[in-house]
């Protein structure tokens, strides 16, 4: 059996001991979409595309069991070694180069971004709203009419990548809806791609990972697709 995880030790499993381990837990939230234009405008038709696959919790935790917070790599007999931003750029076909994703965390009409932006806003949420739940993202986009408007379809691939962003590449532990501090950065579909996405990934990756060796925590976020291929 795979190793799993007990406070930073090897441990085999065995029915008798099932509250002295743990494996660490995820939720990803892909699309079955195939992608839709703009998305190839703001660099993220790859993204669009991407697959998601089971993941192997057991494998995942015996690999955080091994990450060192202060080095940012996995230490193992043969030597160390990490995933690189290039790892980001050639399995997720995002930028590594650019501007820095600094979202905005505040806002004083979010009803107002989202009519703006994604063309329409939530109905059931409080008037200052922070997020949004990917079933009404993917309502946005998974229903266009034939004579769809180009300002629907830029509304629509706004959407979409909003839902790719924390669907896959940087989900949170319960992964069910996005910050809207992304939701600026769409604003030009065209100058997206010049923020450095694969480089908050990583980012993001890093820091689950260093929080993950912490021996009570049970959920992960982060790529974790990309840090099992």
């Amino acid at each position: 059996m795979a190793p799993l995880i007990q406070k930073g030790r090897h441990i085999p499993y065995a029915a008798n001991n099932a509250d002295s381990y743990r494996v660490i837990r995820s939720r990803v939230n892909g699309l079955k979409k195939a992608p839709m234009p703009y998305l190839e405008q703001a660099g993220f038709g790859s993204a669009a595309s991407i697959r998601t696959f089971n993941l192997r919790y057991d494998l995942l935790s015996a690999l955080v069991e091994r990450w060192r917070p202060e080095s940012h790599t996995f230490h193992f007999s043969c030597g160390e070694c990490t995933v690189t931003l290039e790892d980001v750029a050639m399995q997720l076909g995002l930028s590594i180069h650019g501007t820095p994703v600094m979202g905005v965390f505040s806002f004083t009409d979010p009803a107002a971004l989202c009519y703006q932006l994604l063309g329409d806003s939530p109905e059931d949420e409080e008037s200052n709203f922070t997020s949004l739940k990917f079933t009404w993202l993917k309502a946005k986009f998974g229903q266009l009419s034939a004579n769809v408007t180009e300002g629907e379809l830029m509304c629509a691939a706004r959407a979409n990548i909003m839902h790719i962003i924390r669907g896959v590449p940087m989900p949170d532990a319960n992964n069910n809806k996005v910050h809207m501090m992304y939701l600026p950065l769409l604003a030009d579909l065209s100058n997206v791609r010049s923020y450095s996405w694969g480089s908050a990934i990583l980012a993001v990756l890093y820091r689950e990972l260093c929080w993950g060796t912490n021996p009570d925590v049970v959920n992960m976020g982060g790529c974790l697709t990309l840090l099992q291929s």
